[in-house]
């Protein structure tokens, strides 16, 4: 008894240690990427402070579903809204001169990134196209199944030919989910 025991704990702490996981990088990472494959970008900003951003780590990214879909078909990046990091993108480099570490973990400056995409609150998914021109944002705790008619219409193009309410609406009322729950 003692054997299945040991071996059922070696299986569940394997899988626990081998569970997927969505591939992040950071922008430049992405951007370099693109050039060399081209994909879309699928952008996670967040910061330290907020517990929305937290538990979109926890309970949305850890999706098995969304974790597969967002690896099979998108760059994604992890992007600190309020951090230090310094990005150059379409030619123009991006920081926080003002951030304070003072604050760190608390509200600070947001990014000039940040604000180059139109961030206005967090968490916020934004969305590039394969050449790294924004798509959307779009703002606000989802979980996966939320989330997953953003990323298939971005990934599948079909956000080229929503241009009404109505187009958007009958989308919507159309998609059928495939993302399980958990």
């Amino acid at each position: 008894m003692k054997k299945y025991n040991i071996l059922f704990l070696f299986v569940f702490f394997t899988a626990a240690l081998t569970a997927q996981k969505i591939n992040w990088m950071s922008m430049d990472e992405a951007l370099i990427a693109q050039e060399k494959k081209p994909r879309k970008i699928f952008m996670d900003a967040y910061t330290d402070w907020c517990g929305p951003c937290k538990l979109l780590d926890r309970n949305t990214f850890t999706n098995k579903d969304l974790v597969d879909f967002v690896n099979e078909n998108y760059y994604a990046v992890k992007f600190n809204a309020e951090g230090t990091e310094e990005i150059t993108y379409k030619g123009t480099p991006f920081a926080n001169p003002s951030y304070d570490p003072a604050r760190k973990g608390r509200r600070n400056s947001q990014h000039h990134f940040a604000t180059a995409m139109r961030i206005q609150g967090y968490p916020s998914i934004v969305f590039f196209n394969e050449t790294g021109d924004l798509i959307q944002p779009i703002v606000g705790y989802k979980t996966a199944q939320q989330l997953e008619i953003f990323l298939k219409m971005i990934a599948n193009d079909d956000y080229k030919g929503l241009t009404t309410q109505e187009a958007w609406t009958a989308y919507q009322e159309n998609f059928k989910s495939t993302f399980k729950e958990g």
